[in-house]
């Protein structure tokens, strides 16, 4: 992300400089308009849409004393919901950058390329710690952990828990928001293709668990990867404020593998191996039932092409760490000669203007008795 300068001038109405500055402001404005219309019965209908949850179903529960659960599914309307939290994305993001990071940036004195990193680094670390606090305690609640088998047992899985779908929609919204980003934050030309594939990449495999119902191994598989993302952004956190905090590195680069390890296998062990062995395998739309071969072959192979992407840039990524540690840097020894060269040809040249200086005989020893003869 680049640098926002502040000037001192007040940029012409509705310029890009103005709508950049101030892009804050007319997003939360937007965003209370929606919430206004909650108040007003005429627009109240088209607000709750874009406002809260919808595809709301409940499902009565066997027993006297029991409560009736609600659940939710999937459809069109989620993404007006996705909207208006795409617009609560772009605030929070604007008040951890201003209030958080711009500070911080002022202390540290980094330099351009530093200031970018670091604000795309800050920005990245506080969304995958949200994340993995909120994702891991609905995992804990739904006890995924105690059974694994629930990742794949009843599918198709089309009735979610309103956490579940609540993340789902706070998780599109959010990486739907790093578009406009890109221009509210005045991204490098060269930065802009970079970013794109990445956000392009969790749009279409988060997409891809919500629609095809597979929200329980989505899930998990977010968790564990937004984890390992955690750890590498604060270890660029803590570089950027000291070069020599290197050591979340290597912790990262273990647990990256270990990471890429295990979403292969319980891609392969829910997707290849249990939804395989599921007696339903045909596909209804009604129903939500995409457990065929060829969408389960699409979803293995776009799981298995992304991991093998993401370990070949990781490779690379060491290979150059590796090459600027190895590099050689010139030795103590060598710059103290260097040094006593730079000296000794000092005073080699205050020596020759010296002579000069006596062979002209301006203050040759000689000339002094001449003259005081």
């Amino acid at each position: 992300m680049g640098i926002r300068k502040k000037s001192s001038k007040t940029p012409p109405v509705l310029s890009h400089e103005f709508i950049i500055q101030n892009h804050a402001d007319i997003v939360s404005c937007l965003a209370m308009l929606f919430l206004l219309g909650l108040m007003f019965e005429i627009t109240a209908k088209v607000a709750v849409m874009f406002v809260t949850l919808q595809y709301n179903v409940t499902i009565p529960v066997e027993g006297v004393l029991a409560e009736p659960v609600s659940l939710y599914h999937y459809g069109m309307k989620d993404l007006a919901t996705v909207f208006f939290y795409m617009l609560v994305a772009i605030i929070l993001h604007a008040v951890i950058q201003e209030y958080i990071l711009d500070k911080i940036n002022r202390r540290m004195h980094f330099s351009k390329t530093k200031h970018s990193k670091f604000n795309e680094s800050g920005q990245l670390s506080a969304f995958y710690l949200f994340s993995c606090i909120w994702g891991a305690s609905i995992i804990v609640s739904e006890n995924y952990f105690a059974d694994p088998t629930s990742l794949w047992k009843g599918y198709p899985h089309t009735y979610f828990p309103f956490q579940m779908k609540f993340f789902y929609i706070s998780q599109l919204a959010y990486w739907f928001h790093a578009f406009p980003e890109l221009y509210f934050q005045k991204t490098k030309k060269e930065d802009i293709p970079r970013q794109l594939v990445y956000i392009g990449l969790y749009l279409f495999h988060i997409l891809g668990a919500y629609v095809l119902n597979l929200s329980r191994l989505g899930l998990v598989l977010l968790v564990l990867h937004y984890f390992v993302e955690f750890l590498f952004h604060m270890s660029r956190l803590f570089y950027f404020s000291n070069e020599r905090y290197q050591k979340g590195f290597t912790l990262w680069a273990v647990l990256f593998v270990l990471g890429r390890l295990l979403t292969l296998i319980l891609s392969v062990l829910t997707v290849g191996f249990g939804l395989a062995r599921a007696e339903n395998q045909a596909l209804d739309l009604s129903s939500g039932n995409f457990n065929i071969l060829a969408i389960r072959i699409s979803v293995l192979a776009s799981i298995c092409i992304t991991q093998a992407f993401m370990m070949w840039k990781f490779i690379n990524f060491q290979l150059r760490r590796w090459r600027e540690h190895s590099s050689p840097k010139p030795s103590s020894h060598k710059r103290k000669t260097v040094s006593a060269k730079a000296k000794s040809s000092r005073k080699e040249k205050e020596n020759g203007v010296n002579g000069t200086l006596t062979s002209n005989g301006a203050d040759s020893p000689r000339n002094r008795k001449e003259k005081s003869s």
